[in-house]
């Protein structure tokens, strides 16, 4: 066994990166599935990411959101709309999304600016993760002309910076209707609530 002695506090941290430490073995190891854990894609960011800097998650994702879409404009040559909208279903307006960008009525852009590990595990896996999946099945459910979302990540930290995943509307059809399904009885009991409680 080695013993390394540091001077600071911040000298141990910055040694700590990339390794796998009892802290982080939780976060590494999985018996089970098949699937890495978080750790698994923290270590390996850690190892080949710029570091990451103080600006909160959501101001971070505004900011680079514009360069995202750019990145995929040069890649596909398709011109995206990025007027500040809100699509609304045409039969409920309470059942609405706003797209970070649109191609006519038939093609939309997501754009998430992820922490360097969750875009690595996006980027390996080639799949969306599950915390989006709702939000990628409402494109759909709320525009019905809508034949495909890009879902794009980015992370100009990484040397790899840019990517998307292409999702088509007649792969999901069954996803759509039972999602669409169970919006309106959640819509149907807040307004029984609603009505309860005002009147």
């Amino acid at each position: 066994m080695k013993i390394k002695t540091f001077a600071s506090e911040e000298e141990w941290l910055e040694a700590r990166k990339g390794k796998i430490t009892g802290t982080r073995l939780k976060d590494l190891i999985n018996k089970r599935a098949t699937k890495p854990k978080i750790g698994f894609y923290e270590i390996i960011a850690e190892r080949i990411a710029l570091p990451p800097s103080e600006e909160n998650a959501m101001d971070r994702g505004k900011r680079l959101e514009d360069e995202a879409i750019d990145r995929f404009e040069k890649l596909t040559k398709k011109e995206v709309n990025r007027d500040l909208v809100m699509w609304e279903r045409d039969d409920n307006e309470n059942i609405a999304i706003s797209p970070d960008g649109f191609i006519g009525k038939k093609e939309a852009i997501e754009i998430k600016c992820l922490s360097s590990a969750r875009f690595l595990e996006a980027l390996l896996t080639n799949e969306i993760p599950s915390e989006y999946e709702y939000q990628t099945l409402q494109y759909f459910i709320v525009n019905e002309d809508l034949e495909k979302l890009y879902f794009g990540f980015y992370d100009p930290r990484m040397p790899k910076d840019f990517f998307y995943i292409t999702l088509n509307r007649k792969d999901l059809e069954d996803k759509i209707a039972e999602c669409l399904e169970l919006e309106r009885l959640a819509l149907q009991k807040i307004k029984e609530i609603e009505n309860n409680l005002t009147f």
